[in-house]
């Protein structure tokens, strides 16, 4: 122990330590080179490793000192366990929990409650935390100190575009293929999912400042367009002669649509020459991409009616776009010695994967007669996404009924070398919109329920009871309200949802001024706003007060809640549930009224603690007014 040197230590940040060199050598004597070092150790280490050093949000900071203490108290033999930080699902346990000590209990043979005792004295959060404090058989609660949640506040008030919510550390470019609808259909409700979830998720991607890319897959193209260009040459040439598509009616070209399946499926003759007329579309024949094109111009008019009711902004790259790449997706998969024939057709098969009569499951990427499959398509979309676009993580906002399509696509980009090295390829599945009565969602007459008569009739429902309430029609800035409620409760009913759940959709359970609902919420913001004007208006104020105060116990839950915002938005960016979202600013509103009706603002004790309640409602109305924003919804 005579000789000590200077040796690089590899944890995290740590440049350089005096350590002992036999120390080094002889676990046995770790722990006394570890106390020497302690003190430097407790200073500089930030965690175990270098992802570990992000510290956005207080739980991060908490999951941080947890597993620094690990290390501390229990040397290599703790260097992969878990900090298992979670909030407190009570406020009597405190805000945060560590469950670390229980799974270390068989390979450390200590009492789970001894090891969170040594792991206590090793935590190093005075400036944040009162004392840890163990419960159970080991659990670790941490109850944030009153100091710095005021700090923390104050943070959040003098900054209301971002309330003190850094951006990412590390920014990515991250693509998002949601909405996608087909070409020549109308938009319906199996649509309203992944438009308006896609959206929330890149509203808040954005907002952390990912570089992000919205993309509408759009179906405009495949055989249904030869076979309805044959319809229109036949039946109804006197449409392609009108030069604007907005001379013909979205219903009408659904109606083509419909009437050239079923001469499709009952016609040979009709079929020979669908087909025909896709191969001459393929090849560039200039009078079948006019009328292609007048197809893809009037649906795209009339998505563009629905996105901006829904305020969503896309951009248009459909299944076309990726036909130039197609070939080179097929030259790859030979490359890496993937493509094998079948029956004629090229496929690729998928490891460990069988088919009901215990084949080997297999996924067509080229037809027998060299077209072209949809799965193809999506192949060569990711390539393009990965080389051109340089993205870190592409989304795929779709039905769950996708989900093996999509498995089997990214295990053949990866194996193909289609995508970058390092690329996230993620699948973001929802559930099926019912109807109240749990059945697939229809009209009376059993059709598929149109989307933009879903938004106009719940704004509708939203205007009459308006009217109800106000005993006289709407005025134009009532009707504005109105509509904006309609649409938010369209919206938030689906968000506040699980995505990857089926719900039942009910316009007088979304409309509801009770409960997790967008008229909730929004009434909730404007009743607070409204509380906060009276006060400022009556007795003067509306400045950040030197110190926030939190004497009642109903300030501090409604802080600490408030606190929490950028945890939520950090899960969301990771696990993309916008349903935490909902339901954080429901909880929030519910501890707002707890607040009120324990902490009076206008009569309160002293000037300071008026101005400290007042800024406690700025605080919460902003946070509301920032998730509602996030979720796609307008306050009012």
């Amino acid at each position: 122990f005579l000789v000590s040197f200077k040796m690089k230590v590899k944890l995290s940040k740590i440049k350089a330590l005096y350590i002992c060199f036999p120390c080094m050598l002889c676990y046995r004597h770790i722990s006394l080179a570890r106390n020497i070092l302690k003190p430097r150790l407790q200073s500089t280490l930030p965690s175990k490793t270098e992802t570990k050093t992000d510290e956005r949000t207080i739980l991060q900071i908490i999951e941080n000192a947890v597993e620094n203490s690990l290390i501390l108290s229990f040397g290599e033999t703790a260097s992969t366990a878990k900090a298992l930080v979670t909030t407190a699902t009570k406020p009597e346990f405190g805000d945060y929990q560590s469950n670390a000590a229980l799974p270390l209990a068989k390979s450390l043979k200590l009492k789970p409650i001894e090891i969170a005792e040594k792991l206590i004295g090793n935590i190093r959060l005075e400036n944040i935390c009162d004392e840890p404090n163990i419960a159970g058989p080991g659990f670790i609660n941490f109850k944030l100190n009153k100091s710095f949640v005021s700090n923390k506040l104050k943070g959040v008030l003098s900054d209301s575009d971002r309330l003190g919510i850094p951006r990412a550390i590390k920014t990515e470019k991250i693509v998002v293929d949601f909405s996608s609808p087909n070409i020549a259909k109308e938009m319906h409700v199996g649509h309203l999912r992944s438009t308006i979830i896609g959206d929330t998720i890149c509203n808040v991607l954005e907002f952390l400042g990912h570089d992000v890319l919205r993309l509408n897959h759009v179906g405009d193209w495949g055989t249904q367009f030869g076979m309805i260009i044959t319809y229109l040459r036949e039946e109804k040439s006197d449409i392609l002669s009108k030069n604007e598509a907005c001379d013909v009616d979205i219903g009408d070209l659904v109606e083509f649509y419909r009437k050239a399946k079923e001469k499709f499926d009952s016609d040979e003759h009709f079929q020979e020459k669908s087909r025909a007329e896709v191969v001459k579309l393929q090849a560039g024949d200039l009078e079948s991409l006019r009328i292609w094109n007048f197809l893809c111009d009037l649906s795209r008019k009339e998505f563009q009616v629905i996105y901006n009711i829904l305020g969503v902004s896309l951009i248009e790259r459909g299944e076309s776009f990726y036909n130039k790449y197609l070939n080179g997706v097929i030259d790859d998969l030979k490359k890496e010695r993937l493509l094998v024939k079948s029956d004629g057709a090229s496929v690729v098969y998928i490891d460990n994967a069988k088919n009901k009569d215990g084949s080997p499951q297999a996924l067509i990427v080229q037809k027998t007669d060299g077209g072209f499959m949809y799965s193809t398509t999506d192949l060569a979309a990711i390539k393009h996404r990965t080389t051109e676009e340089k993205a870190d993580r592409i989304l795929y906002v779709t039905d769950s009924g996708q989900s093996g399509h999509f498995a089997q696509v990214f295990e053949i980009a990866r194996k193909g070398n289609l995508g970058g090295e390092g690329v996230s390829l993620e699948h973001v599945p929802f559930g099926l919109v019912q109807g109240e009565d749990g059945k697939k969602f229809k009209t009376r007459s059993g059709e598929t329920v149109k989307l933009k008569d879903l938004l106009e009739r719940a704004v509708e429902i939203s205007k009459d009871e308006m009217e109800v309430r106000l005993g006289r029609e709407c005025d134009e800035r009532e009707e504005e309200v109105a509509r904006k409620v309609g649409i938010g409760a369209v919206k938030y009913a689906d968000l506040s949802m699980n995505r990857e759940s089926n719900y039942r959709f009910s316009y007088k359970k979304m409309l509801s001024l009770q409960g997790n609902t967008a008229p909730y919420m929004m009434y909730a913001y404007a009743r607070i706003q409204g509380i906060r004007r009276k006060a400022i208006v009556e007795e003067g104020g509306g400045k950040i007060p030197t110190e926030i105060i939190l004497e009642h116990e109903a300030e501090m839950i409604l802080g600490r809640v408030l606190l929490r915002f950028s945890e939520i938005l950090y899960d969301l960016e990771q696990n993309l549930y916008p349903n935490k979202l909902c339901e954080y600013l429901f909880e929030l509103s519910q501890r707002f009224n707890q607040f009120y009706e324990n902490c009076p603002v206008n009569s309160a004790e002293s000037e300071q603690l008026r101005l400290s309640r007042i800024s406690l409602c700025e605080a919460t109305a902003n946070t509301i007014k920032l998730g509602l924003k996030l979720l796609g919804i307008e306050t009012v």
